[in-house]
Formats: structure tokens, C-alpha cells, sequence
């Protein structure tokens, strides 16, 4: 007998398959059209943006992908009260499944402009939705459905790429491994390709991109949304960790038309942390992928875009609005801008270090890494609270985690309560004025030297996996000369703007560019105060904002006449 994972969102049924009652059936209709359809007609279709969201009245919507011959396999019916739809029906990506309506079938159609005015006017309605199309896409990922599939070596540097960005993109996909050699024969012969050409990516409609970039697969997916070169937008938040996330939920909800362009994917640095203990309403700990992913939604609900896999690459601040210039090409303009680009990691001295990045080398720690390290030794370099949640998480699936610290202790940089579970873990063992000098392997890392800084002493560890987290420098290049900058790269924010004392702790040397979160010199680099800097920073957006109309005005009004005597 086949027995449901209590795991999988789809057991939850109530909650995934929700049914809207009489009373919000007909708010509902406030909202949309009634449309009856007499023959199996197509709602959408993979791959279509914008698509409407549909509350079925009578009949049957049937949800389903194509198999690898091209034929529907159904895996979602909806009926009387029920509603179509998942997380991109808040955003202008590509579809992943597709909806249609059998005979007899009659629905309220509600396009999506008005479903964002329905979430956000009828917050009964708002709740059960929102939460059904959160565990949809979760259902889809968990499952494989709608995805890409994957071709390629579980451990290779190309394949983890491009599984760390799906995965924090929340894009369902799945993985063929082809580290046994036998098993990459069999499937290189399948597919007609040579092992140079992976990992190879495969769409549903059978098509194939071969070691593709983020950006070249984000395009491909279409997870990237188009910029209309006429607009001017109230406010661009670069960067989508914490901060910037904040950020675009309260300019968002607030009503400015808000833009967040981020590189990779949402969460920043934050977003890589396996488990989140000490902020502020989560007693039993949250992942940063997981809350990074609320806050991404949350920010889609009032209506903010997210540009994914494109770096800002300069600034033009010399007149308004101002201009940012993209990676690919595009432009956006704005009349204020929220700097969050936080920081990028930094790496160790040591020999063959680069040769291993990537694969062997790690930053993040999450389940997806977790797996790699099975029953395995694993190295944790660095000794702040990142390191400790990862030492922490690892201990769960590795034999034993070696914490390498170049101090002679935890205490005055690593929160107490990691500190303890530390020292009573069986499975971590403390190396303190270490260092490591040296990485050791033919194809895939095998072992790492580390140096005991007081006494000389090498030791040689046979791991496979190293996770660096030794703090991280500021991304600040693309800003140019815009703003100031102090010696260690961080933006400076308080200060005097042409003899103009500061209207906001988080405004730059630049009317209406202001900074928050790790990236702001002098901040508390800390998921909540980045949190609390983004939420603040919109009321300064507000107040400059409000300046550009009044300036605006005055000058758009004649002299009087008195002032012209």
C-alpha cells in the first residue's frame, strides 16, 4: 500500500485545495467575470505570463504537465469553490503547469491587476490563498512537477551552481547524477552528448541548453522580467537580502511603484543560513532560504517586481531621474534608490584554494550542500554565528565537522547559545589557532592541510567539503563615485549632503540614494537590524520623494506678479 509523506504539501489537502464559501464566492465576483465553457477549453498554458486567476462556480478545472512524449498527466482537480493558480500568478514569470476547464464548467475570471487588489482589500480571502499557492509551489518543487531536469555530476562545481540557483529561486527540478561511470555512459550514449558538454539542462518540450550560465538559464525560464524603458519608478531596491527585502515590502505596500534587482536570488547571505534561532518571533528557528522566501512573496503581494540573475553594473547619478544600467544591456531609471547589495564572501589564502571553489569549497550550508556530506568528514572555517549554524547543521549528516578558527575561542564572536551546542556536540571538534594552508586532490578535493598559528604544527584532514565563512567586503563597485565611501569599501550614511545636514541615518552623500543592511558603514550585521534599517528607510524615500513633486511644482508654476515688480 502506497503511504502519503506527511512532508508532502499535498497531504495537506485543506490547505493546498481550499474551498472559498458562498459568502467569498460571490466578493469574489466583485472582482472578475463569470464565464461558462461548453468543451474542454485551455485556461493557460506553460509559459505564458500574467494569467489570470479563476475560482470555478460549477465543473471541473483539471491541472496538469506533459510527459516526455508530450501527454497531459493531471495531478490537481478543481471543483465547486475551489481556484487555480500558484506563486507566479503574483509576479510576470513563465507559468510551469498547465489549466483547463472541462464541459460544463463555469468560472469567475479575475485578471491578474484585480487579484492583487482582491488579496490586498479582503484579507479573509487574502489568507487562504496566499497560503495555497505558497504550498502549491512548494508541492511542485517537492515533486519535481513543472521543473527542469538536470544532467550531470552531483559534486561538480557546473551542476552545484545551477541547482543553488533553482533552489534559492524556488524553481522546481530535479537531478540525473552521472558521477558513476557507468551511469554517465548510459546516459551520455541516451542523449547523444560527450561529458564535456555537461551538466545539460532539459526542458519539458525536450529542448536542452548545454553548461548555460544563471542569467542564460534565468532568461530561458523566464524568471527575468522586461523593463519599459519609458517608466520611471518611484524607488529601486538593489539587492534582495533582508534589508532590500523589507524594503520593497513596506515601499510596495505603501503604494510606490518599487523595482528590487538582485544577482542571484533572494536572501542574500542570510538566505544561505540553515537554520536562524535568535530572530525575533520564530522560537523554533527559521532557515534563511525560508524566511527570505516569505519576505519575497510578501513583497510580490503589494505588488513589488523582482528582477532576478541581473547585476547592476553602474549608476549615472549626475541628474534625475537616475539611471541604472544592467547586466545584458537594460536600463532602469528611478527617482530614488535603495542601495542593499550587502557583501560578498570572502576567501582564504591558501594553496589550490580556487582550483577547488565551487566544488569542495563551499559558502553556504543547506540541505542541498548537507547531502553532500553524508557519513563524511567536513571542515567549517570561520567563527561567527554563520559558522556556528553551520557546524551545527552539518552535525546532523557528517561523521564529524572540524571547526577551524584563527582565534584562540568562540566567545567574542559567536552567540552563547551556538557556543554550547558546540562544546556538547560529540560530532564538532574546536580547532582554535588554526588556519588552513593547503588543499589537497586530483579531480575533487581529498584532503586539507591546517597550521597550528602558535605552535607550527600540520595536520592533515581527509575531507571533501570545506564550508568558508569568514566574513565578507562590500558590494559597492557598481556605485562609482555616486556616494560616499569610507577605506574599508562600506557606504556612508548620516552625514552632511552640500552643507544640507542629513534628513535620515540611512541617506548618502546623494539626494534620494540611501543605504541599509550590511553594506552601510557602521551597521549591526545582524538579519534583524538589516530588517528593522529596510522597513525605516522608506519613510526618508517618502520625504525625498515628496521634494522632487514640490520641486517640480514651484517651477511649473509662473512668477507672481509682485515677485516679477
Amino acid at each position: 500500500m502506497n503511504t502519503i509523506d506527511p512532508n508532502d504539501p499535498y497531504a495537506r489537502t485543506a490547505q493546498i485545495f481550499p474551498r472559498l464559501d458562498e459568502s467569498m464566492i460571490d466578493t469574489a465576483r466583485h472582482y472578475g467575470v463569470e464565464q461558462d465553457f461548453q468543451a474542454d477549453t485551455l485556461l493557460y498554458a506553460r509559459g505564458e505570463r500574467a494569467v489570470c486567476f479563476f475560482v470555478i462556480v460549477a465543473g471541473t478545472v483539471e491541472v496538469f504537465d506533459l510527459d516526455a512524449s508530450g501527454q497531459p498527466v493531471v495531478f490537481a482537480t478543481h471543483t465547486h469553490g475551489q481556484f487555480t493558480g500558484e506563486l507566479d500568478l503574483l509576479n510576470q514569470r513563465e507559468v510551469l503547469v498547465y489549466a483547463r476547464a472541462m464541459a460544463g464548467t463555469r468560472v469567475i475570471k479575475i485578471e491578474r491587476d484585480a487579484l492583487k487588489r482582491m488579496l490586498a482589500a479582503e484579507p479573509d480571502i487574502a489568507e487562504i490563498v496566499m497560503r495555497a499557492l505558497i504550498l502549491r509551489r512548494v508541492g511542485l518543487i517537492q515533486n519535481g512537477t513543472g521543473g527542469v531536469l538536470i544532467v550531470g555530476g552531483a559534486h561538480e562545481a557546473a551542476t552545484l551552481a545551477l541547482q543553488r540557483f533553482l533552489t534559492r529561486n524556488g524553481y522546481p527540478h530535479r537531478l540525473i547524477d552521472t558521477s558513476d561511470a557507468g551511469a554517465e555512459d548510459q546516459v551520455l550514449e541516451g542523449m547523444g552528448t560527450t561529458a564535456e558538454r555537461l551538466p545539460v539542462v532539459i526542458f519539458p518540450d525536450q529542448s536542452a541548453l548545454s553548461r548555460p550560465s544563471t542569467a542564460e538559464l534565468a532568461d530561458r525560464l523566464g524568471l527575468t522580467e522586461a523593463f519599459d524603458d519609458a517608466l520611471v519608478y518611484d524607488v529601486v531596491v538593489v539587492g534582495a537580502g533582508p534589508s532590500g527585502l523589507a524594503a520593497a515590502v513596506y515601499a510596495a505596500s505603501e503604494g510606490l511603484n518599487t523595482v528590487v534587482i538582485e544577482g542571484l536570488a533572494p536572501g542574500g547571505q542570510a538566505g544561505t543560513s540553515s537554520r536562524i534561532e535568535n530572530y525575533l518571533g520564530f522560537p523554533t528557528g527559521i532557515s534563511g532560504q525560508a524566511l527570505a522566501g516569505r519576505a519575497h512573496i510578501q513583497a510580490q503581494k503589494f505588488g513589488a517586481r523582482l528582477a532576478i540573475s541581473r547585476f547592476v553594473r553602474s549608476l549615472e547619478c549626475d541628474e534625475q531621474p537616475y539611471r541604472l544600467k544592467l547586466e545584458g544591456g537594460e536600463e532602469v531609471r528611478t527617482h530614488a534608490i535603495v542601495v542593499a547589495t550587502g557583501a560578498r564572501y570572502r576567501k582564504l589564502s591558501a594553496v589550490d584554494y580556487e582550483r577547488f571553489e565551487g566544488s569542495g569549497v563551499h559558502y553556504a550550508a543547506t540541505p542541498m550542500e548537507g547531502k553532500l556530506c553524508q557519513g563524511q568528514e567536513v571542515i567549517v572555517v570561520g567563527g561567527g554565528n554563520s559558522a556556528g549554524q553551520a557546524a551545527v547543521f552539518l552535525s546532523r549528516t557528517a561523521s564529524m565537522v572540524h571547526l577551524v578558527v584563527r582565534a584562540g575561542g568562540l566567545a567574542a564572536t559567536m552567540s552563547n547559545y551556538l557556543i554550547e551546542r558546540i562544546a556538547h556536540s560529540t560530532r564538532i571538534t574546536l580547532h582554535v589557532h588554526s588556519e588552513i594552508v593547503r588543499f589537497e586532490g586530483d579531480e575533487h578535493l581529498e584532503s586539507v592541510a591546517c597550521r597550528r598559528r602558535d605552535t607550527g604544527e600540520v595536520v592533515v584532514h581527509p575531507v571533501g567539503n570545506v564550508f568558508v565563512m569568514i566574513g565578507a567586503d562590500p558590494n559597492t563597485d557598481w556605485l562609482g563615485d555616486c556616494v560616499g565611501i569610507d577605506a574599508k569599501g562600506f557606504v556612508e550614511t548620516g552625514r552632511a549632503c552640500a552643507g544640507i545636514p542629513a534628513t535620515s541615518p540611512y541617506a548618502t552623500s546623494r539626494p534620494g540614494i540611501f543605504a541599509v543592511g550590511d553594506v552601510r558603514s557602521g551597521s549591526v550585521k545582524r538579519v534583524a537590524s538589516g530588517v528593522g534599517e529596510g522597513s525605516a528607510v522608506i519613510q526618508a524615500v517618502h520625504e525625498h520623494l515628496a521634494s522632487i513633486r514640490h520641486d517640480s511644482l514651484a517651477a511649473a508654476e509662473p512668477a507672481s506678479p509682485i515677485a516679477m515688480a
